[in-house]
């Protein structure tokens, strides 16, 4: 069987998450997918950040972007709120965690002085490293019960649609939330691209599934997916068991679970026929693969150094 690997926000148990250093590691570790998450600046700017409010977790606060700026600090405040410029002080290079065992902290890299990211400039990174063999997985974060931090979800699709297309990065891509009106917008405006339906537990209410009420369909997650106009659905790990792959096979749909870090957790999923895992930690994944017989994806090389003539 083939499965693939889907780096979480990069390689999120190894390197700062959402930030360059943290994607390239993942593609020079090895990824079939690229999963990282966008949010929209004051300013009307895609970067790179998992939260709709700057996180004390991620980010730390080094300066204002201009003298007696009122709304410095920043952490904490809404990414809606504030402008790329005032985004981009940020150190997102060190993880700060709330508490002592945070499994990230333990084993994550830091790199300081590192900066949040603009969806164009992780496009140009991937074009500069020629990994064209690997797919960009883009989770658009969207919220619909906090209205105030989210973006009209049309608008926000077309920004990220407009923006893949302009790199020529729509044949390599996949839209991704767990808000479903996302996936409705994406089917719209570009029908094409492969669209992945986010679920967990606390996201099963009609708010969240573009009106979709789960009753209506049994409990039935894969056909309500379906109905949605999602082509994969990506659940939270727990809630894939032989009843779950057993609707989403009637449904049509490949099963690709999150986020999935230890190898006993994929050994289960691999035997009931998942068609990937999301991953904090592909360098784990691939060494189950490899014990498995199973093919691995081939990282992408560093680049050569340019030779004066």
């Amino acid at each position: 069987m083939h499965a693939e690997i889907h780096g979480h926000r990069g390689a999120r148990g190894l390197r700062p998450e959402n930030t360059l250093p943290g994607l390239l590691h993942a593609l020079q570790i090895g990824v079939d997918a690229l999963e990282f998450d966008l949010a929209l600046t004051a300013d009307r700017r895609l970067v790179l950040t998992h939260d709709l409010t700057v996180s004390s977790v991620t980010s730390a606060d080094t300066r204002p972007a201009y003298v007696a700026d009122p709304q410095f600090p920043y952490v904490g405040r809404p990414i809606n709120s504030l402008t790329l410029a005032q985004l981009r002080t940020l150190d997102c290079g060190v993880r700060l965690p709330r508490h002592a065992d945070d499994p990230f902290a333990l084993t994550q890299v830091p790199i300081p002085d590192t900066r949040m990211p603009t969806f164009g400039a992780v496009l140009g990174l991937v074009g500069a490293y020629d990994a064209d063999g690997v797919r960009l997985h883009v989770e658009l974060k969207s919220d619909p019960t906090r209205p105030k931090l989210t973006p009209d979800p049309e608008m926000f699709t077309e920004l990220v649609l407009t923006e893949l297309e302009r790199h020529h990065r729509l044949g390599g891509a996949a839209i991704l939330s767990f808000d479903w009106r996302i996936l409705r917008a994406a089917a719209k405006l570009a029908p094409q691209v492969p669209r992945f339906a986010l679920i967990e537990r606390d996201t099963m209410a009609p708010a969240w599934l573009d009106g979709l009420d789960l009753a209506d369909f049994g409990g039935d997650v894969p056909a309500a997916a379906a109905a949605a106009g999602g082509t994969t659905v990506s659940p939270e790990y727990v809630l894939v068991d032989e009843a779950f792959m057993a609707a989403a096979g009637r449904a049509g749909l490949p099963v690709v679970p999150w986020t999935v870090n230890r190898a006993e957790d994929a050994a289960r999923l691999l035997d009931l026929g998942v068609s990937g895992v999301v991953t904090d930690y592909p360098d784990r994944m691939r060494e189950l693969w490899t014990e498995r017989g199973m093919s691995v994806p081939a990282p992408v090389p560093s680049l050569r150094p340019s030779v004066a003539v």
